[in-house]
C-alpha cells in the first residue's frame, strides 16, 4: 500500500509499515529523525495538498497544541491558532482516502467533530506507562492490545507510569510528548497493513 504518515518527525510509525513492505512516507514541517521516505513542508497548504495523492491509507498525528485537554489552560487569546488547528484536523479528517486514522490526545475534537473511535493507552502495548490517545478511524478496525502491562505498570512509581505529564519543560518537552510508542507503531502496522 501507499501510505502518509502525517504529522510525523520521528518516522516510528512510517518505518513500522515500511518494514512490512509498504510504500511508507512521513510528511512533517520537522527533519525526520530516522532517515527515509520524508517529506519536510512547512508551508500549510503545502501538507493539506499531499493529502490528495492518491494515498491508499492515511494516519495522521496533527499538532495537539490547540485541541488537547491539557493545554486548555493556555487556551484564552488563542481562539485563531485553535480553529487554525481544528481547520487542519478535519481538512484530515474529510480527505478522501479509503483508510484513515486520525490520532490526537483527548481534546475539543471529540466535541467539535465527533466521540473517537477507539482510545488506546501505551500499557495495552507493551509500555508501562499512561497517555490516552483517541483513534478517529474510516475504513480501518480499532486496534487490538498486543501486551497488556498495566498490572505491572501499577507497580511502577507514579512518575514513571506518568512520565508523559512530568516531563520537564525545555525546547524538546512536545516533540517527546508527541512521540508515538514503539508497540503502538507495530500494531498498526500489523493489523492496518
Amino acid at each position: 500500500m501507499k501510505i502518509l504518515i502525517a504529522c510525523e518527525f520521528s518516522g516510528i510509525v512510517r518505518e513500522a509499515f515500511r518494514l512490512r513492505g509498504h510504500d511508507a512516507w512521513s510528511l512533517d514541517i520537522f527533519p525526520s529523525e530516522i532517515s527515509g521516505q520524508h517529506i519536510q513542508e512547512k508551508l500549510y497548504t503545502d501538507k493539506v495538498n499531499y493529502l490528495k495523492a492518491g494515498w491508499d491509507m492515511v494516519i495522521a498525528h496533527p499538532p495537539c497544541t490547540h485541541l488537547a485537554v491539557s493545554g486548555a489552560r493556555w487556551f484564552a487569546g488563542k481562539e485563531k491558532e485553535r480553529w487554525d488547528a481544528i481547520k487542519f484536523f478535519m481538512e484530515i479528517a474529510l480527505c478522501d482516502v479509503p483508510k484513515l486514522a486520525i490520532e490526537n490526545p483527548i481534546g475539543i475534537m471529540s466535541t467539535v467533530y465527533k466521540k473517537p473511535d477507539q482510545i488506546v493507552q501505551p500499557w495495552q502495548f507493551g509500555h508501562g506507562e499512561t497517555k490516552a490517545t483517541c483513534l478517529w478511524l474510516k475504513g480501518l478496525p480499532e486496534l487490538k492490545e498486543t501486551n497488556n502491562v498495566k498490572e505491572e505498570m501499577l507497580k511502577l512509581p507514579k512518575a514513571q507510569q506518568q512520565r508523559i505529564h512530568y516531563l520537564s519543560p525545555g525546547p524538546n518537552r512536545g516533540r517527546e510528548r508527541s512521540r508515538t510508542y514503539q508497540g503502538i507503531a507495530n500494531a498498526m502496522s500489523e493489523q492496518w497493513g
